[in-house]
């Protein structure tokens, strides 16, 4: 499998990502990998359906993800991959898999209790913070960005609000 891009958005699967992250980065696929939505088959049917025509989108559990996405490494496609938050994304690290790029872009994360802004559109809980600490120690950068024509900051910019 090919991974293009790496994003965390609590919306997961959305017309935003498909369309405008897809111009500037090839996408064939979506894997989105979420535990809760993987054991609730109607949600996860919204989230597959809300992939444009023409590409296609599964929803594995952590546990999944982790058994199927190495088997994928030979594909020639080119695949999305987007957690609802980075907790996610640092147990299939930690669990092994090395997601395929480098930076991991964090879009939208809603205001919950206990979570901190740390910019537009992003809020981060201290639980979300060590997970971002995990990636970084494993190699990757984070940059929060909405759209590809705002402006990025990184997780180090904002890791001393915690």
């Amino acid at each position: 499998m090919s991974v293009s891009f790496v994003r965390i958005d609590d919306r997961v699967i959305h017309g935003q990502i498909v369309v405008v992250w897809s111009k500037i980065r090839p996408c064939d696929g979506i894997i989105a990998v979420d535990d809760d939505i993987a054991k609730d088959k109607v949600l996860s049917m919204v989230y597959k359906n809300a992939a444009p025509v023409g590409v296609k989108a599964v929803v594995l559990s952590v546990a999944e993800g982790l058994q199927k996405l190495p088997q994928a490494q030979g594909s020639k496609k080119n695949y999305f991959i987007i957690a609802k938050t980075p907790i996610t994304l640092a147990k299939l690290v930690q669990g092994g898999f090395e997601l395929g790029v480098k930076k991991i872009n964090v879009g939208p994360m809603s205001s919950r209790d206990g979570a901190i802004t740390v910019g537009s559109n992003a809020c981060v809980t201290p639980e979300e913070a060590k997970a971002f600490d995990v990636l970084v120690e494993a190699g990757y950068e984070i940059e929060f960005q909405l759209v590809p024509e705002k402006k990025a900051y990184t997780w180090e910019s904002v890791r001393d609000k915690f």
